[in-house]
């Protein structure tokens, strides 16, 4: 008989790469951005009449 192999448990730690952090902060400064351009242009029409 062969000698049984001993194995070692390897722990691999993946980190979470699922973190939405960062489109939520782009999708935040792009609707700010929407919004004063509409109010920008909305306060521009109003004050043309």
């Amino acid at each position: 008989m062969g000698k049984p192999e001993v194995r070692k448990k390897t722990i691999v730690k993946v980190e979470n790469s699922n973190s939405l952090k960062g489109t939520f902060t782009s999708v935040l400064f792009l609707g700010g951005f929407l919004v004063l351009t509409w109010l920008g242009v909305f306060l521009l029409f109003m004050n043309r009449f």
